[in-house]
């Protein structure tokens, strides 16, 4: 499986057999300078309904769209309904996290998320090998939240998203802080990296991707 952040929370998930999920395309504006995405895809994932998120029509190939828990292409995807603020979506309304399986590894976007899980949520989400997780703060958890959740989630790689680059000029903080004093830390000068479940590290590490677009 490989993974190819596109940017904010867009990433592209390719399977062995080639099957390409894309998660939360988004609208290119002058705060969000990413490039256009212009990929093709089979399936596309949509946490909710904010531009950054749900620009379906940007991604070519005529894919599935997956709101919630469905079926696409033989994979099940598990979604968590949550919140994308603190105050129980009475800010920014609801966020849906996704959790499925590709090539034996088990992947959860977060989405936006604004909030601290409860037990129950930690507990529907199930293992998790890759974590992709919201840093940046403002919109969504901050570094402080984000470091704490990856410990109880304890996944085997966490790659950071929805952070402030060079591309993205919003009211929300880079990386450092959520990275500050952790270990296993790679910055990678590179937007794909490949996994295999067979070589899954023993013990969590984190890898900074660079936006593809």
């Amino acid at each position: 499986m490989k993974i190819k952040w596109l940017g904010h929370a867009s990433f592209m998930i390719t399977s062995e057999t080639g099957t390409k999920i894309i998660t939360d395309p988004y609208v290119t504006t002058e705060t969000l300078n990413y490039g256009e995405i212009k990929e093709s895809a089979d399936i596309v994932t949509v946490s909710h309904e904010h531009s950054d998120h749900n620009n379906v029509s940007a991604v070519k190939g005529n894919p599935e769209v997956v709101r919630g828990t469905a079926k696409a292409k033989g994979i099940e995807f598990r979604g968590i309904p949550t919140y994308h603020d603190d105050a129980e979506g009475q800010q920014r309304g609801k966020n849906t996290i996704f959790c499925f399986e590709v090539d034996g590894i088990r992947v959860c976007h977060l989405g936006d998320l604004g909030h601290q899980l409860s037990a129950q949520q930690v507990a529907e989400l199930g293992r998790i090998d890759i974590l992709l997780i919201p840093v940046g703060g403002f919109y969504t958890i901050d570094a402080k939240v984000a470091g704490q959740l990856c410990d109880r989630l304890k996944p085997k790689v966490i790659v950071p998203m929805h952070y402030k680059t060079d591309r993205y000029s919003g009211p929300i903080s880079n990386a450092d802080e959520f990275l500050k004093g952790k270990e296993g830390v790679s910055r990678l000068d590179a937007s794909e990296i490949e996994f295999k479940q067979a070589e899954l590290p023993a013990t969590t590490q984190i890898i900074v991707l660079k936006p593809a677009l």
